[in-house]
């Protein structure tokens, strides 16, 4: 990710790689690696783009603390604000997939919901929004105003009937905003898949849901420990939906491990695609896993923020970071809760080990130096 934010350009992406095949491509929703022209999307691949250029916006303005995000191509635009952006990257897909169905196409939609809000307002701030019909589904979760006790940090009200002497927001504030902006999601996703078997596409499209980090800000990640930014499984494991009709078995369930890692090969492996010579990615083709017919090749994976790590090789699992250390047995201890450190000393040594291998390779890799943090 290069200082001037965004990244290397000689790195080539999946729109790239698959346009020779005479794919066409988009993107709806949120673009987080660079908002100068050379790093937008149409620079990149991609045919068509609307989205907003950072972490995280307001679901209604469209802007980051204040600032215009949203752009249609490679020009900013307010075109929508004041319309919930969900709804808006829900009709830019529904159009895509009208117009090009008759086609190769690859659409990527990543929904900002249900990030934290990067709002001005501090009532708002970091949790998730949600329009006024998706919190009316939960009237259980209400807007409640209550003691310091009882809420944490979230407090600001004294007492329920008290002046605000800070601005926060209550716990079921958080968790009523969550919940809606999630529905509201599932509600644009299921008009989307819903289009696929209109247009009889559905069987020769491969649709994967998934997120990039575990919940947080009203999320419940049990039984997992920890949650977004964290190294402990409820920061890194996420779940991953894969609709492939005339491949997948529906309702087949795989706990094999698997990555982000794996989308480029799969994707250009099922579209009969090959990888150019002079790209060397790190994924394998994760399709014969998840048809059943053969175990995930990935058998470790490695993680650093700052100054956290975290190693995974086979079923063991060693954690160093601020919020906590240890090595954990992931077979008969998913939530993290025993540390075996003390009693399997040499695993832990070997673990270490590992990590070391991995940073190695990671410094001969990267294309402008020594790995960083950033």
């Amino acid at each position: 990710f290069e200082r001037i934010g965004g990244m290397d350009v000689r790195e080539k992406l999946l729109p790239a790689l698959l346009k020779p095949a005479g794919y066409v491509s988009a993107i709806y929703g949120k673009w987080d690696l660079g908002i100068h022209k050379r790093f937008l999307p149409l620079a990149r691949g991609f045919d068509d783009f609307y989205g907003f250029t950072n972490t995280g916006i307001d679901y209604f303005t469209h802007e980051r603390y204040g600032v215009p995000s949203m752009y249609r191509n490679n020009q900013p635009t307010e075109e929508d604000k004041g319309t919930y952006c969900t709804y808006l990257f829900q009709r830019e897909a529904v159009r895509f997939i009208k117009e090009n169905h008759q086609k190769p196409f690859f659409l990527y939609l990543p929904f900002n919901a249900p990030h934290g809000a990067s709002s001005l307002d501090p009532r708002i701030r970091g949790g998730a929004q949600a329009p006024e019909k998706y919190k009316k589904m939960y009237p259980h979760l209400k807007d409640t105003l209550v003691t310091k006790k009882k809420t944490g940090r979230y407090e600001f009200r004294e007492t329920p009937d008290g002046p605000v002497i800070n601005q926060g927001v209550s716990v079921s504030k958080r968790r009523l905003e969550y919940v809606a902006s999630i529905t509201c999601m599932d509600d644009a996703i299921g008009e989307v898949l819903g289009l696929l078997d209109e247009y009889q596409i559905a069987d020769n499209t491969i649709v994967i849901f998934f997120s990039d980090n575990g919940g947080s800000g009203g999320a419940d990640n049990s039984p997992l420990k920890g949650k977004k930014g964290m190294m402990f499984e409820g920061g890194i494991r996420v779940p991953c939906l894969v609709r492939y009709p005339a491949k997948i078995k529906p309702g087949t369930v795989n706990d094999d491990l698997l990555t982000s890692l794996e989308l480029v090969p799969t994707f250009l492996k099922a579209a009969g695609i090959p990888l150019p010579e002079e790209i060397v990615i790190d994924g394998y083709d994760m399709l014969p896993v998840l048809m059943g017919k053969t175990a995930s090749p990935r058998n470790e994976m490695y993680w650093q923020r700052r100054a956290d790590k975290a190693a995974r090789v086979g079923h063991w699992k060693w954690v160093e970071s601020e919020k906590g250390n240890g090595l954990f047995d992931l077979s008969q201890d998913i939530g993290e809760k025993h540390d075996l450190s003390h009693t399997h000393p040499e695993k832990l040594k070997e673990m270490k080990a590992h990590f070391a291998n991995w940073k190695k390779q990671m410094a001969d890799a990267e294309p402008r130096g020594p790995f960083r943090d950033y």
